[in-house]
């Protein structure tokens, strides 16, 4: 049964508007869509969970906006991926597309808890965080957060019943079938597997994101 796009797209503001989803997969390829397909009239695009924020420059292009997003929508509905799409859910990278490599010291404080939870080996779930493409389906939380998403559904685990009141900048996390690495020290109840000495946020850096919603991330075993 087809979809009416018309009713999945509401007002956010004057200049905005929420189209949702209800789904990560959906989101990731519209968010990718509309990066390489401009519709004139859109400031920027924000991707989150199961929706995406449509942000433009004037109010004047309100109802062309909604048009091109409905035709958009409709089209992506009917459509494959194409060979060449970052689909998150197709776990793939075009040959064009550069890829943020994060290395990481398998150290975390829950490792050990994380591998029991999974009923993996320790170098398991290591050779599961790293052999696997991540991306990033949104940002949140914090400045330069990721939430990583990949193909790979044996890295699920739930957020620890008890969250910590500080976790260390650069500290490598899982939780509800996310990745994260922490940009700052900040409470959080994650669980931890590891740490990275990449700066995910710097405002002396442009842009200060290392990684940005449709990133495509891969963790390596830092040679430290």
């Amino acid at each position: 049964m087809d979809i009416d796009w018309n009713e999945r797209i509401r007002p956010a503001g004057d200049r905005a508007v929420l189209i949702t989803l209800d789904d990560p997969r959906p989101v990731q390829r519209l968010a990718s869509a509309l990066r390489v397909h401009a519709i004139a009239g859109v400031e920027d695009v924000l991707p989150a969970a199961e929706t995406v924020l449509v942000t433009m420059h004037s109010v004047s292009y309100g109802v062309q906006v909604r048009r091109e997003l409905v035709a958009l929508l409709d089209r992506l509905d009917h459509e494959p991926p194409s060979a060449d799409s970052p689909d998150v859910s197709r776990g793939t990278v075009p040959d064009t597309e550069s890829v943020v490599e994060i290395p990481v010291r398998y150290d975390g404080a829950d490792l050990a808890e994380v591998a029991r939870l999974l009923d993996l080996s320790i170098p398991a779930v290591i050779a599961a965080h790293t052999g696997t493409i991540w991306r990033c389906a949104f940002v949140g939380f914090a400045p330069g957060f990721g939430y990583l998403t990949s193909l790979d559904g044996r890295l699920t685990v739930p957020r620890r019943t008890q969250a910590r009141t500080a976790i260390p900048a650069g500290s490598v996390a899982l939780a509800g079938g996310y990745s994260a690495v922490y940009p700052r020290a900040t409470p959080g109840g994650w669980q931890l597997i590891g740490t990275t000495d990449l700066r995910m946020w710097a405002v002396d850096r442009d842009p200060p994101a290392l990684v940005r919603a449709g990133s495509a991330i891969k963790f390596v075993v830092s040679g430290d």
